[in-house]
């Protein structure tokens, strides 16, 4: 079966977020293909993961017509499986459209419910996910010098996302970070995401985000889609706006234009395939 390696959120290769994307053709599974529509065994699927090396590989098979979804879709870092992924669903949309494996929107099945993505006539992408919710909290003892930063506020996300959002002074308080990863381990079921509004009003974005994740293997995730379900939420009842542009990173960066729906948040980026190739084990 084919593998290929997507960055998401960005129209130039190496660029955003690098993810892994293995379709699967259920006759053909390694493992134990078991019955039609089904995943290999989960350890394959985690070896593969780790293989890659990357912050997610995504797994997706087809499902029979008729049914709520038309695609499964699991994710998996190099050392576990998440519940909610959004650079690699948004690298599968891709690759399921520019390789004619499906045409239109497309849902998909995931341990986080149906998510949705649309292919637009300009290659974009816009995903439709779940709103997270999110509680004020105390600062964690010990998360500041973790993060090597002053804190101005922090809020806790719902199950599925799992992250300590936590907003720094300003937008170069955020690009500044060299957080001490070990530490941020003990702050978070999943990651941690630093930021602040946009230190310029007509810089192409409305506010800044690292997102920081060494409990699920991962030191620094370049541009998280899972994570802006929240900050979409944050930002938008700060600045009054239900649109607004995220830009996430460090050495990797990426842009994704949120827009809220109710309880729902469509994530909008493009992607790039850079890597085609044969998975052989």
């Amino acid at each position: 079966m084919r593998i290929r390696i997507v960055d998401a959120f960005t129209d130039r290769p190496f660029s955003g977020n690098p993810a892994g994307v293995v379709l699967l053709d259920p006759s053909t599974s390694p493992s134990s293909p078991g019955s039609p529509g089904s995943f290999p065994d989960d350890s394959w699927l985690q070896k593969v993961a780790a293989e890659v090396n990357l912050s997610e590989t995504a797994f997706a098979h087809p499902l029979p017509a008729g049914g709520e979804a038309d695609w499964a879709l699991r994710w998996f870092t190099p050392t576990t499986e998440v519940d909610m992924c959004g650079h690699a669903t948004l690298a599968t949309a891709h690759v399921l459209h520019t390789t004619g494996a499906a045409a239109g929107p497309v849902r998909f099945a995931t341990r986080s419910g149906v998510l949705g993505a649309v292919t637009e006539a300009d290659g974009g992408i816009t995903l439709d996910f779940p709103t997270s919710s999110l509680t004020p909290a105390p600062v964690p003892e010990g998360l500041a010098e973790a993060l090597g930063a002053e804190i101005v506020a922090v809020h806790d996300t719902a199950a599925h996302v799992g992250d300590l959002v936590v907003e720094l002074r300003d937008e170069a308080a955020v690009r500044g970070l060299a957080p001490d990863h070990a530490a941020l381990r003990a702050h978070s079921s999943r990651g941690v995401i630093a930021t602040a509004l946009a230190a310029a009003p007509l810089s192409g974005y409305d506010f800044v985000s690292r997102g920081f994740f060494p409990s699920v293997g991962i030191d620094e995730d370049p541009v998280t889609g899972s994570a802006h379900t929240a900050l979409a939420p944050y930002w938008s009842a700060r600045l009054g706006r239900d649109e607004l542009t995220g830009f996430q990173g460090g050495a990797r960066t990426g842009l994704v234009r949120t827009r809220l729906r109710g309880d729902r948040t469509l994530l909008t980026g493009r992607a790039v395939t850079v890597v085609d190739g044969e998975l052989y084990a």
